[in-house]
């Protein structure tokens, strides 16, 4: 469904005043239906864990972690995705003391400048990093005391079995204990602090609060409700995004969320679980998007399809569901039969592949935020939205434009419940992006008429030429990416030795299978030759100096952060090599 009729209307959502009020609230709503669903063994079946068994585990492990002496703490969580994760965040968060979750793609390196920066108490770890973690903690003298893994593994002396402790909690429980369950939860005060991966210089420690995380939820959720069905997890949770927007709203709104067994398994675990929702950054759709229409070339049946598609746009088609999955079922089958909407956020998303899904009967929205708002300020209404647009600020949120140039384009700043306490042991940066209340992004945009916001690009990579012109980076790419032969751009200025002006430049990933596919062999000067021809396409398409004027070709991938957002190195200028 996507009509402006229902541009104003505001879902009516019980109101949380923290994450523990969170979990029971849903406990005594939903009872024994699925909070989760996990499997025991890769490929096994998905095994259902209810809402109370959820609450009961909370309470169980985090009545232990306090026994352990564990209370005001903080505690350091590091795996893949997972049950035995949330639970340990919850138990930390809801009555003991700070959650600090760690990237798990994280080198031994990585690990260990963060533990020293943090200093947690104790750290909770898969079996998987068992390895990773117990070497990134030799010899170190103010490591976690304290050290525990989610299942029984080989990890060395000293290390304790999670099950083991929420076994020794849930007895401390039944016995009368009650130090963790009749804590008075401060909202205000710091409960998780987490290190951004960012795409540029170190990692900085955002401190949220309750109030913060739960704000989001509850504001979110007026937007954008969950019908029926559950969702499939398929981000990393030691992201705001996927934690708040999709196990936090997913729990608070009644849904299970199931956990993915990987990229890979995507549309096989859609099937499995019955998914109706996933949230995902644009590689992951953009993918998918991809084998869509592979599948209906290969089947010849890609101009069928296409033409579908734009009498479904036309008519409107796409509003009744149960139509379009009649329509597109092989479309509809391949994800599960079930998918009601697609969340995308993290990144920028070509709007037309939103476009391409709505017109498959698959609703789809994106938003925007940053770790630092916990994470959502603004996203589109599940039945209102614009392709293009990441949607309006959330309800209490306030956004505005400051610095606007002629277009309205200026740097975008926010206000509201959700924005965080500061950077953790960092005052000069906190004062740097909040100022009396208002988060400065950082990023460039602008709102149209009806209060939609768009993304125009990062303040830091922004082009400046001589002639005072800003020129958005990732407006370049996005027209760039649309070459199916171009899989990966990053564009930056240099600065031209001949006139010393800045001039645009383009450091391209061809995609080396399509070249193949549609040229056979190709010699490096003949990929040189087709992609200033694909260049000069996209050149033909903007004003002089937005014009791309040179381009290198890369051999490998840039490397890129956990979400799939490419690191930007360097500053938004380079000297150019002779």
């Amino acid at each position: 469904m996507n009509s402006k009729k229902y541009k104003d209307v505001l879902y009516k959502m019980r109101y949380i005043n923290d994450l523990r009020d969170l979990i029971r609230s849903s406990a005594e709503m939903y009872g024994d239906k699925p909070a989760f669903l996990e499997k025991d063994v890769a490929g096994g079946e998905y095994r259902p864990i209810s809402y109370v068994q959820l609450r009961e585990d909370i309470d169980s492990l985090g009545t232990k972690f306090v026994e352990m002496g564990l209370k005001g703490k903080k505690i350091a969580v590091i795996g893949e995705n997972s049950y035995r994760w949330v639970v340990t965040y919850l138990a930390v968060t809801n009555g003991t003391g700070v959650i600090v979750p760690l990237d798990k793609e994280l080198t031994e390196i990585e690990i260990r400048n963060l533990i020293k920066r943090a200093k947690p108490e104790a750290i909770v770890f898969s079996n998987k990093l068992a390895k990773k973690v117990m070497e990134s903690l030799e010899g170190l003298d103010d490591g976690p005391s304290v050290k525990i893994c989610m299942k029984p593994s080989e990890a060395g002396e000293g290390v304790l079995n999670w099950d083991e402790i929420r076994s020794e909690g849930k007895t401390l429980l039944l016995g009368g204990n009650r130090d963790f369950i009749d804590v008075v939860i401060d909202r205000e005060a710091m409960c998780a602090l987490l290190f951004t991966s960012g795409t540029t210089g170190m990692a900085k420690g955002v401190m949220l609060s309750h109030k913060n995380i739960s704000a989001n939820v509850y504001n979110m959720s007026k937007y954008v409700k969950i019908r029926s069905g559950g969702g499939l997890s398929v981000l990393p949770m030691h992201h705001t995004y996927e934690l708040t927007c999709h196990v936090f709203t997913g729990l608070y709104q009644g849904m299970y969320i199931a956990i993915c067994e990987g990229l890979r398994y995507i549309q096989q675990n859609l099937k499995e679980s019955k998914a109706s929702v996933m949230l995902g950054v644009p590689a992951v759709f953009e993918t998918m998007h991809k084998k869509v229409w592979k599948q209906a070339e290969a089947s010849g049946q890609a101009g069928k399809m296409k033409a579908m598609m734009n009498l479904a746009r036309k008519t409107k088609l796409y509003n009744n569901q149960e139509v379009m999955r009649k329509i597109f079922s092989k479309v509809h089958t391949s994800l599960g039969n079930n998918v009601s909407l697609f969340i995308a956020g993290g990144a920028a998303i070509n709007p037309d592949v939103i476009r391409d899904y709505e017109a498959l009967g698959i609703p789809m929205i994106q938003g925007y935020g940053m770790t630092e708002n916990a994470p959502i300020i603004a996203v589109n209404r599940d039945y209102y939205s614009k392709a293009d647009s990441v949607g309006k600020p959330m309800p209490g949120t306030e956004v505005k434009i400051i610095d606007q140039d002629e277009d309205g384009i200026g740097e975008i700043i926010c206000r509201g419940p959700s924005v965080m306490i500061g950077y953790y042991d960092d005052p000069e940066a906190t004062a740097e992006v909040l100022k009396d209340g208002w988060l400065y992004t950082g990023d460039y945009g602008r709102l149209d008429e009806e209060g939609f916001l768009y993304i125009c690009g990062r303040k830091k990579n922004v082009i400046v030429t001589k002639n005072g012109k800003n020129i958005f980076p990732e407006e370049i790419e996005a027209l760039l990416l649309e070459n199916p032969l171009i899989e990966e751009v990053m564009v930056y200025g240099t600065i031209d030795k001949k006139n010393d002006d800045t001039v645009v430049k383009a450091e391209i990933y061809p995609s080396y299978d399509e070249l193949e596919a549609r040229l056979g062999s190709v010699t490096e000067d003949g990929i040189q030759d087709v992609i200033k021809e694909a260049i000069e396409e996209v050149n033909d398409k903007m004003p002089t100096y937005k014009r791309v004027k040179r381009f290198k070709l890369r051999s490998e991938e840039f490397e890129k952060t956990t979400t799939r957002k490419i690191r930007r190195t360097g500053g938004a200028v380079r000297e150019e090599e002779e």
